[in-house]
């Protein structure tokens, strides 16, 4: 007969839910605190010039006459298409991956899975994930690479979504999602890398737990802000090393003022190889690091509070629950 498993409590009505509010609210901190880099990061992989001086240099003077010529609204500008975007894809990532995870396990919470699984659930999660908010993401590119004062701008996230819909069809609203699916090999191999880190970080923190005799809680069942912010940096780290170009191409496929240039993948990858060599593959990367490590780790930190947040919350309910139908 099966071994039955007592699901853990949650916040919401399923655990699924709260890795989803969690991953929203992770999404939204990190746009609000890394919305300028971002904007950056875009204009640089659909540049085809060399920045002028170093990477801090460039991103310093880049800064500086967005905020001269459009004040700071400019850094701004397009926020709303990004926490759309950012926001919905970590809430959907979450609810996917958890779910995928929690079938891969047979619903057991104490179930390890091997790092293939975890490779595999987030890979799934991913694709899932890109197809859905691919539309945000095309949004996103042509707000962040148009000024305001352009006829052609985007008025804001909605207008975005009906003018491509109106002008381009679904084709507009999906522009580069094959690009997006071969991109989840970066989270499938980030996620594959910080659950190997972080599963390791709990068994030495129960091994010291047990060494002291201490009793091990829910509310122990969280690692340091500290641990939490290198595993996520050093697994983005990884990750993106090992995908970055594909990013380059899709700002480039997706970006309107560029698309008769590269109209197409293969010719995209042609033009740019053959223009600027292997280095225009890495475009941007400088402003990427800057802007994506510290935004990850601000994600993951902010998503495993909340996320242990909820989870506590929901054990603390339960345990008033039963002592209520004791005294009953």
């Amino acid at each position: 007969m099966a071994q039955s498993h007592q699901p853990q409590p949650s916040f919401f009505p399923t655990s699924a839910i709260d890795h989803a509010f969690a991953g929203l609210g992770a999404g939204v901190v990190a746009v609000l605190c890394m919305h300028p880099l971002d904007l950056l990061k875009v204009k640089f992989q659909v540049a085809t010039e060399k920045p002028q001086g170093g990477v801090g240099r460039a991103i310093w003077n880049s800064l500086k006459e967005i905020q001269t010529r459009d004040g700071w609204k400019g850094l701004y500008r397009g926020v709303s298409a990004n926490i759309a975007g950012n926001a919905s894809s970590w809430g959907f990532y979450f609810l996917f991956y958890h779910m995928l995870k929690q079938r891969a396990s047979g619903g057991d919470p104490n179930y390890k899975l091997s790092p293939g699984a975890y490779l595999l659930c987030s890979a799934q999660a991913s694709a899932v994930t890109a197809v859905m908010t691919n539309p945000l993401w095309v949004v996103k590119v042509r707000m962040f690479t148009t000024q305001a004062n352009d006829p052609a701008a985007y008025r804001g996230l909605w207008h975005g979504l009906t003018s491509i819909y109106r002008n381009e069809g679904l084709s507009g609203l999906y522009r580069g999602t094959s690009l997006a699916l071969f991109g989840v090999s970066n989270g499938a191999i980030q996620f594959m890398a910080y659950e190997e880190m972080k599963r390791w970080g709990f068994e030495r923190k129960r091994r010291q737990f047990a060494k002291d005799g201490r009793e091990y809680t829910p509310q122990d069942d969280k690692l340091s802000n500290t641990a939490y912010t290198f595993m996520s940096g050093a697994s983005k780290l990884f990750a993106l090393a090992s995908t970055y170009p594909y990013q380059v191409v899709r700002s480039r496929i997706q970006n309107n003022a560029t698309a008769h240039l590269y109209p197409t993948i293969p010719v995209c990858i042609k033009k740019t190889w053959a223009e600027e060599g292997f280095r225009g593959f890495y475009r941007g990367l400088g402003t990427n690091l800057v802007r994506v490590l510290p935004g990850t780790c601000v994600t993951f930190v902010v998503y495993e509070n909340l996320a242990w947040l909820l989870r506590t919350t929901a054990v603390a309910r339960e345990r008033k629950k039963r002592a209520a139908a004791d005294l009953t």
